[in-house]
């Protein structure tokens, strides 16, 4: 059951939205104070100068001059890097008619919601996310690209590589006649079962366009289906997975919920373990020993617990393991910091609503983080995953994204939340 192409999308994008942007120029942000993301801590009021190749060109200290810039003033500001969420689905966003929308409603129609929803997420201050599913992130980040749709720089992966009857497994809540008709998914639309499919779909990805691989080593809370955290990936498909990857430059996240799907995705040589829900000391030990990353997605997980008590809002098949899963990942959050996992900032927006990935801030600090270590794992610490030596930090060379905050985060993370100022690549998309 393969997608269908998006046609004429990007010229459906231009007629959908009037992007309204001052090319970029060369702008001296006076900035009250600036975080800087690689040591986490405020170091002083400076000035940002920007190029008008969309990089920042100096950082001075204080108020100072630059003739033929355009002045921008933030004093009473805090400046940092643009932030990275590492995990979204910029092309869906949850209701209570999600299940039946995809049987209703055509690529087109999702493309024009993600719009709105990539709109949303840059003026919040995200300038960049990492999509982790889903066919119209592909399209959407060509348009925005081309300056067809205004949005975040988007890193896609396309369709997530999934098992059959695992989650990610498009046939999951299909008639047994539509799904006979439609016939098996394979490697092409995502789905394995053998190491030489893993590699199958990865190159698939490749040619689809998609910028890094997501499996789904484990079920999941959201998919038509029994179980959210039984392994569903063996180790051998799993470093299948990752060795084709790195044939083709890409990293691989991992969806996964239960331990041994946790394990073995680890163990498999994965980047990124999203949600990870019943990791332990364990767990926490082996991803240490290899270097991965863990990407928490408190704020998903907050979201479906909450969704859950509402009758209706979820199937049954659902709404059992969103209840029990859900309320667990602030939880594990919390042991992974304190026992030196590296952690970085992702969301899963699109099963919480766009625009609000902030609050995955304050859920982080609630759970022990310190406020400037938070604000880390969305700039540096986020592009070291991304594995894009040009983001999240405020230093020349830099991309010239960045955010502004009234006040001082590190004291008050709820400010993070009341975003003043949004520059992408030396443009101006909120002030």
């Amino acid at each position: 059951m393969r997608s269908t192409p998006i046609l004429g999308l990007l010229g459906m994008l231009a007629c959908a939205v009037t992007v309204q942007v001052q090319a970029a120029e060369a702008l001296a942000l006076h900035c009250g104070d600036v975080f800087d993301a690689k040591s986490a801590r405020l170091v002083g009021a400076h000035t940002i100068v920007t190029g008008a190749d969309g990089r920042i060109a100096q950082v001075l200290p204080g108020k100072a001059t630059v003739p033929g810039a355009l002045i921008v003033d933030l004093a009473g500001q805090t400046c940092m890097p643009g932030w990275i969420d590492l995990h979204v689905h910029i092309g869906q966003e949850s209701n209570p008619k999600s299940y039946e929308e995809r049987f209703r409603l055509d690529d087109i129609d999702f493309g024009y919601r993600a719009l709105v929803y990539a709109d949303r997420t840059l003026k919040a201050g995200f300038t960049t996310v990492r999509d982790l599913g889903g066919t119209v992130a592909l399209h959407l980040r060509d348009a925005i690209n081309q300056g067809y749709a205004q949005g975040p720089r988007i890193y896609a992966a396309g369709k997530s590589v999934a098992t059959t009857g695992g989650h990610g497994d498009p046939g999951n809540g299909i008639n047994a006649e539509l799904e006979h008709l439609l016939g098996p998914p394979g490697p092409t639309e995502g789905v394995i079962n053998s190491v030489d499919d893993a590699r199958q779909a990865v190159r698939q990805r490749y040619k689809d366009g998609s910028d890094v691989i997501k499996i789904t080593a484990t079920g999941g809370v959201l998919s038509y289906a029994k179980s959210g955290d039984a392994p569903q990936f063996t180790v051998d498909e799993v470093k299948a997975v990752v060795d084709t990857a790195k044939d083709y430059g890409y990293k691989v996240a991992a969806h996964a919920h239960g331990k041994e799907g946790i394990r073995r995705a680890v163990e498999g040589g994965v980047t990124s373990i999203e949600h990870g829900t019943y990791m332990d000391d364990e767990i926490f030990a082996l991803m240490k020993k290899h270097g991965t990353w863990y990407v928490p997605t408190i704020s998903a997980g907050k979201f479906v617990a909450g969704k859950a008590a509402i009758d209706g809002y979820y199937p049954e098949i659902v709404r059992v393991k969103a209840a029990r899963i859900g309320a667990q990942i602030q939880d594990t959050f919390a042991k992974a910091y304190k026992a030196g996992v590296k952690i970085a900032f992702g969301t899963d927006q699109g099963v919480a609503p766009h625009g609000q990935n902030s609050l995955e801030f304050g859920y982080m600090v609630d759970a022990g983080m310190p406020a400037a270590t938070a604000l880390q794992s969305a700039t540096y610490s986020a592009a070291e995953v991304l594995g894009a030596p040009d983001l999240g930090q405020i230093a020349p060379g830099f991309r010239a994204d960045v955010v502004a905050v009234p006040g001082n985060p590190l004291a008050d993370i709820s400010l993070t939340g009341k975003v003043s100022f949004v520059m992408k690549d030396g443009v101006v998309y909120r002030k």
